[in-house]
């Protein structure tokens, strides 16, 4: 799988340490930065990986920034891209089946390495449930998102 992922400076340590990880399990990652500790504004790179999901660039995203909200937010201004900030495996489960979310937002705060792991493992190994309630909500966000 091609993920793209990217990190305000905050997030840093485990963008890299996650994208290790991914890179060991066989995935391609694209990696938008940030490549520093340096300040920078995570909106930034949450719109460069929510891009690449949109484009097809990439099969996933997964964004992180302090504490996951902002990331959350600028990844779904982008039409198509179904971005949920997640805290645990039961959420990563639920978000895609019954979302088919194709962006991860995580907080670097409030999210171990040891627990990202685990999140990202359920997220990418859960497929879609094709359930009629969930397709026919998925329609209704993809319907709204026309009225933009």
């Amino acid at each position: 799988m091609i993920i793209s992922m990217g990190c305000d400076h905050s997030a840093l340590e485990l963008k890299n340490a996650l994208i290790g990880y991914l890179q060991e399990c066989g995935h391609r990652v694209i990696d938008k930065g940030t490549f520093t500790k340096e300040s920078c504004d995570y909106t930034d790179y949450g719109y460069l990986v929510a891009k690449d999901v949109q484009a097809g660039i990439a099969d996933r995203g997964i964004v992180i920034c302090f504490t996951g909200i902002g990331m959350s937010i600028i990844a779904n201004k982008v039409k198509g891209v179904r971005c949920a900030l997640v805290s645990n495996v039961d959420a990563a489960v639920l978000t895609r089946e019954h979302n088919d979310s194709n962006c991860l937002a995580l907080s670097a705060k409030y999210t171990s390495f040891d627990l990202a792991k685990e999140i990202v493992d359920a997220w990418l190994n859960t497929d879609f449930s094709f359930n009629e309630r969930h397709e026919r909500r998925i329609a209704k966000i993809s319907k709204y998102e026309e009225e933009f």
